[in-house]
Order: structure tokens, then C-alpha cells, then sequence
């Protein structure tokens, strides 16, 4: 994956430039299929020119410097591939984990190094299957680098709908101060709304990367 640059940064927010309406639940799914139809709707070269984008936004931000502990995601169906910045990740010596879903349906989450093997699970989504593999709870990691299928300036994110990271990171609802592991949406700039309705399950954002720029919310406490 390689090329372009951008820019980076915090608050305020301009308006989205193609809005849409605030979210109701009977609106969730229509607004999936919309938002999911045209990120895979971008050609290759537009995944890639976004995904190099994202590594340099998201590679020079202190939100990412300052973890040592980092989940990613594996791209499919058009998400933003964060492969490249996972490779950055490798470079700075950080210690990287993939998701790995519980017959609970939850997350807990396996290391990930250059070469190591990968099995499909159920959902058809890749995991890491070395002999010996070990896995740690969402609460041990630094950061999250989450996948999602629209976000709002507020930090609420809509995701596939299976509810895999919001069952996993519940216990941040509870939490007054120290939150630990900070969550980074990554999306095309193109799957920001306008607003997003909040159930009382959500667990929101601290920021949201795209391949324009990146979003910090009122309840981050790391700067850009």
C-alpha cells in the first residue's frame, strides 16, 4: 500500500460534506447498506492512496505514539485497510494483537507478528492459529483501532451490528477517569454523518481516523 499524504487534526469539526439525517434505530440498517455499498464501491487504487493516507495521519498522532499496546483489524468489505499503519506499528516496536471472537461473542485479543498464520473462523473473518496462542482482554491494550461502518462528531460509532466491540468494552461505560484502552474508529471520510442515535449499550469513540483527517472527542484525554 503506498501513497499520498495529509493533513492531520483536532477539534472544531467542519459539517460533513454529505450529511445524513440523525440515525434512528429503524434507520440503522438502511443507512449500513448505503454507507457499506460505497466504500466498496471505491476502486483499489482509492483503497490504497486512503489506507497510505491513514498510516501518515494516524503514525504522527500522540494517540498513537504514546500506546505500546495496539489492537488492529483485518479489512474486508471495503473497510480502510490499516495494514500499513500496522506495519508502522511493527517498525516502532510496538506490540500488536488482532481480535479473536469468544463463543461468548466477545473479544479477547491474540499477538500478531510478521508471518504468523491465520485461520477463518466462523464469520468468515481471519485470526490469528499458532500452535500455543495466547490471548489477553480487551482491558490490558493501550489503544483499540476499531473498524466501523459510520461515526458522528460525537464519538458515536455504528458498526456491522453484531455488537462484538460493544459487548467486549462494556465495562468503559462505568469507568469515571482512567479508560484505558482508548478506542480509534477508522473510516473513509466518507462514512461520517451527521449525527448518530446512542443505545444505552454504546461505548463511544475517543477519536475517529479517515483518510482526511483525524477526530478527537470530548471524552479523550490524549491530544492529537
Amino acid at each position: 500500500m503506498k501513497a499520498k499524504p495529509p493533513h492531520a487534526t483536532s477539534r472544531p469539526h467542519p459539517t460533513p460534506a454529505a450529511a445524513h439525517p440523525p440515525a434512528t434505530p429503524s434507520s440503522r440498517t438502511a443507512l449500513r447498506k448505503r454507507l457499506r455499498a460505497q466504500r466498496r464501491g471505491l476502486s483499489l487504487a482509492q483503497q490504497r492512496t486512503a489506507a497510505t493516507r491513514l498510516q501518515r495521519i494516524v503514525g504522527r498522532s500522540t494517540f498513537f505514539r504514546r500506546s505500546r499496546h495496539i489492537a488492529f483489524y483485518l479489512a474486508a468489505d471495503g473497510e480502510l485497510d490499516v495494514y500499513p499503519l500496522l506495519e508502522k506499528a511493527w517498525r516502532m516496536g510496538k506490540t500488536c494483537y488482532l481480535p479473536i471472537i469468544t463463543p461468548a461473542r466477545t473479544l479477547w485479543f491474540a499477538r500478531y507478528q510478521p508471518g504468523d498464520p491465520l485461520a477463518t473462523n466462523r464469520f468468515g473473518i481471519p485470526e490469528p492459529s499458532r500452535p500455543g496462542l495466547a490471548v489477553i482482554p480487551a482491558r490490558v491494550l493501550d489503544l483499540i483501532v476499531t473498524p466501523l461502518v459510520a461515526f458522528d462528531d460525537r464519538g458515536q460509532r455504528l458498526g456491522m451490528g453484531s455488537g462484538f466491540y460493544d459487548r467486549t468494552l462494556s465495562f468503559l461505560r462505568h469507568r469515571r477517569a482512567w479508560r484505558k484502552p482508548r478506542l480509534l474508529g477508522v473510516a473513509h471520510e466518507l462514512q461520517r454523518v451527521a449525527a448518530l442515535s446512542a443505545a444505552e449499550w454504546d461505548v463511544p469513540l475517543d477519536g475517529a481516523a479517515t483518510d482526511e483527517r483525524l477526530y478527537l472527542f470530548s471524552n479523550t484525554r490524549s491530544g492529537s
